[in-house]
């Protein structure tokens, strides 16, 4: 009986072990099924908001002639882009944003990463930088829509305007993030200027010119919609100030959610693009 009963508690005892034995979630999938969840949220935010809009409207709790309705919003910008000019002035606004962006982002980042290659340029330049990013760029909007006429080139000047200093800054302050040691100890190996400058400062300033994308994205759409606003022929920011000027209201809402939809695509680019740039740095 004694036998019998230990290979009854030796055939239990695996199974007891098993069934209290923690569970250990997987984190790309935990990562995962919140992701998932944090979407469904939002959607479910937005389309309560849209709900809720277009109610209060109905029963007239806001007044639609003022704040309009999804439903009329939706209606009008249908009929705009049946006529052609909504995709028109869309094209125009996120084509001067992106090539700013682009043009702004670029050449600030080599200007910020220039600095490390000369002590005395870097000091000389830095106060020039920083009073330069004091300036509202926004102010000089009118001179230069003057200055390079009203046409496409005007617009993206403006987005170039506003993220090039801001690019810069940032570049140049992961500049001054590289760990003197490592270079000291890169050239007593015999290591280029060069070498040093592609393989340490550039990777360890990468990661400060992608914080700036999210915020450069924003300010080149400002800085397009500002120069539609002074003078232009297209553009969302023109058929805003239009609609303002004759006094509808629905297509003046039509633009305002064109733009905000159009800022949200924009921010999920940089999003990608920050990916992109950053891959692999996380996982090393």
């Amino acid at each position: 009986m004694a036998g019998e009963s230990n290979q009854i508690v030796l055939h239990h005892q695996p199974k007891e072990a098993i069934s209290t034995a923690p569970f250990i979630e997987d984190e790309e999938a935990k990562v995962k099924k919140l992701t998932r969840l944090v979407i469904v949220g939002q959607f479910l935010i937005g389309i309560l908001f849209i709900v809720l809009w277009e109610l209060l409207t109905k029963l007239k709790i806001m007044d639609a002639y003022y704040w309009s309705s999804p439903s009329i919003i939706w209606n009008t910008a249908v009929t705009a882009f049946e006529e052609g000019t909504l995709l028109d002035d869309l094209l125009y606004t996120s084509g001067s944003t992106i090539i700013g962006f682009i043009l702004g982002t670029f050449f600030g980042a080599l200007l910020g990463v220039s600095f490390w290659w000369s002590y005395f340029y870097s000091r000389i330049a830095e106060p020039y930088l920083i009073a330069f990013n004091a300036v509202p760029k926004l102010a000089l909007a009118p001179v230069l829509v003057i200055l390079f006429g009203i046409d496409f080139s005007s617009k993206v000047v403006l987005a170039f305007m506003m993220t090039v200093i801001v690019t810069a800054i940032a570049a140049h302050s992961g500049v001054k993030s590289v760990d003197p040691d490592l270079e000291k100890m890169l050239f007593s190996l015999g290591a280029k200027k060069r070498h040093v400058f592609t393989k340490v400062v550039i990777p360890t300033a990468m990661p400060w010119i992608v914080s700036s994308l999210k915020i450069n994205i924003a300010l080149a759409l400002a800085g397009t919609i500002v120069g539609e606003f002074i003078s232009s022929r297209q553009g969302i920011g023109r058929m805003i100030l239009y609609a303002g000027q004759i006094m509808n209201i629905n297509l003046v809402w039509v633009g305002v959610v064109v733009l905000s939809i159009l800022s949200i695509v924009m921010y999920l680019g940089t999003v990608w693009l920050e990916k992109i740039l950053l891959k692999g740095r996380k996982r090393g």
